[in-house]
C-alpha cells in the first residue's frame, strides 16, 4: 500500500506572498523560504521589505521584496511578471495574505474605506490570482494557490467589521469556483480560515476591544508558527486532490 507524500521540500519553485511584512504573510514568506522556494515579497512598506528579505537571505534562502499596493489594479496584474523576470521561472505557488479591518459599523463606513478594503481583501487578490492563473495554463504548468481568509468570513456579532466579513466570505466563493475552473489545469486553489493570531491587526483589536482570549474555550491566542503544518499541507504532493477548500484553523474559539 503507497502512502501519501508528505513533501516539504519546495526547492526549484517561485513563490508570491502577499502581506509579507508582517504578521502571518510575513511567516508563511519565511517558512516557504525555509522550505527551498524563491520567495517575492510582497506589500506597502518597502522597509519592512528589504528586512524580511535579510531575515531569509541571513538563513541561506533566496527573497526579493517587491513594492504592490493591492489597491493599484495594473500594479497587481503586472507583479508576477516582475516575480518570475527576478526569480527567473514563472509563480507557482500563490498565498493571497494581504488584507485590511474595517473596524466600524457599516453604516459609518465612508466610500474611501469602503473602496480600500473591497479592493485590498477581494479585488486585488482576485486580479492576483487570476493573473497566476493564466500564466500557468499559458505554460502548462501546474499550480497551489492558498487564500487567507477568516474565520469572521463564517462569523459576525455586529460589532463592526461586517465589510471585513463580506470580503472574506468572497474569498471563500473564489477559492471555490477558482478550484473548479482550474481543476482542469492541476492547479489546486484552497485556502485557509485563521482564528485570533498574533498579527498587527490582532494587536490592534486587543487594544480597541482588551483581551478577547479570556472569552475563548482555551483562553489563548494562536501563535502564526500554529498554522504551519496547515500551509505545508495545502503545498504539498499530499494534498494534490484537495482543492476548492479552505480550512478553518482557529483553536475552537468560535461558534459555526
Amino acid at each position: 500500500m503507497s502512502l501519501p507524500t508528505i513533501e516539504t521540500n519546495l526547492e526549484g519553485q517561485v513563490a508570491f506572498v502577499t502581506g509579507a511584512t508582517s504578521g502571518l504573510g510575513r511567516r508563511f514568506a519565511n517558512l516557504i523560504a525555509d522550505c527551498g522556494a524563491k520567495v517575492a515579497l510582497a506589500g506597502r512598506r518597502v522597509g519592512r521589505l528589504e528586512e524580511v528579505a535579510r531575515e531569509i537571505e541571513a538563513r541561506g534562502g533566496t527573497a526579493i521584496p517587491l513594492p504592490l499596493d493591492m489597491t493599484e489594479d495594473q500594479a497587481v496584474k503586472a507583479a508576477p511578471a516582475r516575480a518570475e523576470e527576478l526569480l527567473g521561472a514563472p509563480v507557482q505557488i500563490l498565498i493571497n495574505n494581504a488584507g485590511i479591518p474595517d473596524a466600524q459599523r457599516a453604516h459609518k463606513m465612508d466610500l474611501e474605506l469602503i473602496n480600500n478594503v473591497f479592493d485590498t481583501n477581494l479585488r486585488g487578490p482576485w486580479i492576483l490570482a487570476c493573473e497566476v492563473g493564466r500564466r500557468l495554463i499559458e505554460e502548462k504548468m501546474p499550480g497551489r494557490i492558498v487564500n487567507i481568509s477568516s474565520v469572521g468570513a463564517y462569523n459576525y456579532a455586529g460589532i463592526g467589521a461586517a465589510l471585513y466579513s463580506v470580503t472574506k466570505s468572497a474569498i471563500i466563493r473564489m477559492t471555490e469556483v477558482l478550484a473548479v475552473e482550474w481543476s482542469r489545469n492541476h492547479i489546486n486553489v484552497t485556502g485557509i480560515a485563521p482564528g485570533s493570531f498574533r498579527s498587527e491587526m490582532m494587536d490592534g483589536m486587543l487594544e480597541r476591544m482588551g483581551d478577547l482570549s479570556q472569552g475563548f474555550p482555551r483562553k489563548r491566542i494562536g501563535d502564526p508558527e500554529q498554522l504551519d503544518s496547515t500551509m505545508l499541507y495545502l503545498l504539498s504532493p499530499a494534498s494534490e486532490m484537495v482543492t476548492g477548500t479552505v480550512v478553518i484553523v482557529d483553536d475552537g474559539q468560535m461558534s459555526r
